[in-house]
């Protein structure tokens, strides 16, 4: 298999490529993220980074046109309110059962939204790939049971992540295909999101906050570094192959995440969620076939 195929167009099979690779970038962030006891001073440098780094990008690339305006300001508001969220599921609940609802809930609202919203219509192979990574995903998600009352905030918030996830996926999927410029695009998203969530953090933390951020800068700091690196190799992709199964593609990353949990977090791995992974690991191989 050499090409990747869009619309009947063949691309490079690097487009998967970098996807899978932007799933581990992704897991890793989010490992950093959960690592951190302060969430919001963790999550205030990670955006602190976004606006460091996007306000020097924005010097060096082009202007997105103006019909990608729009789309850039509703990926920011959208993009500040899903890490709102996801600092509640890790400050509520536990990385192996929050990472795995918030990621997984989105491929499946993404596949309804590409054919809803934006009239696309997936392949009987392709809508057959993604069904079953959105069950694996879903499967790794509950592996541990059902949650109990005490959990019910908490995935609550995990599952207004994913709601989230897929709404920025399909608003940037639109409007990246309007810019004139991707890496454009992709900088002035990430600074306006960071501004927004910032501001709102100051506004929370109020004084207090700048002392906080002292005390695991580098940890937070490079976390944003890797979020941003990841979701710009992941709206590349989106310029260049089909915006289901790049969205469901990229949810590997839920694989990832609990092998880091384990690894790092010494949560159980367990025959269930093992199996889980292998049924998401065959979603991708159905998903791969499909566009052979």
């Amino acid at each position: 298999m050499d090409v990747f195929m869009r619309a009947g167009t063949a691309v490079p099979v690097v487009v998967p490529v970098v996807v899978l690779a932007a799933a581990v970038l992704h897991a890793v962030w989010n490992a950093l993220a959960h690592a951190m006891p302060d969430k919001l001073a963790g999550f205030t440098l990670i955006n602190l980074a976004f606006v460091g780094v996007s306000a020097i990008w924005v010097c060096f690339t082009p202007l997105p046109g103006s019909a990608a305006w729009p789309f850039v300001a509703a990926s920011a508001v959208l993009q500040a309110a899903y890490q709102t969220l996801l600092l509640q599921a890790y400050r509520l609940g536990d990385f192996g059962q929050m990472y795995p609802v918030a990621r997984g809930v989105a491929p499946m609202l993404v596949a309804v939204l590409s054919v809803s919203v934006l009239g696309q219509e997936p392949s009987a192979p392709e809508l057959t790939g993604v069904l079953i990574i959105s069950a694996g995903l879903v499967a790794l998600a509950l592996a541990d049971g059902l949650p109990d009352r005490t959990q019910l905030p908490a995935l609550a918030a995990a599952l207004g992540t994913g709601v989230m996830i897929a709404s920025y996926t399909v608003v940037d999927g639109t409007g990246v295909r309007r810019s004139d410029s991707v890496f454009g695009y992709i900088a002035w998203s990430f600074l306006l999101q960071g501004v927004l969530f910032c501001a709102g953090a100051l506004a929370l933390g109020g004084r207090g906050l700048s002392s906080r951020l002292r005390r695991a800068p580098i940890r937070g700091l490079t976390g944003g570094v890797l979020s941003l690196t990841a979701y710009a190799l992941v709206v590349w992709a989106q310029d260049h192959g089909d915006l289901a199964s790049i969205a469901a593609l990229r949810e590997t990353s839920i694989v990832i995440a609990a092998l880091l949990g384990t690894v790092l977090f010494r949560e159980r791995l367990g025959g269930r969620r093992l199996a889980a992974s292998v049924t998401v690991v065959a979603g991708i191989a159905v998903l791969q076939l499909a566009h052979t």
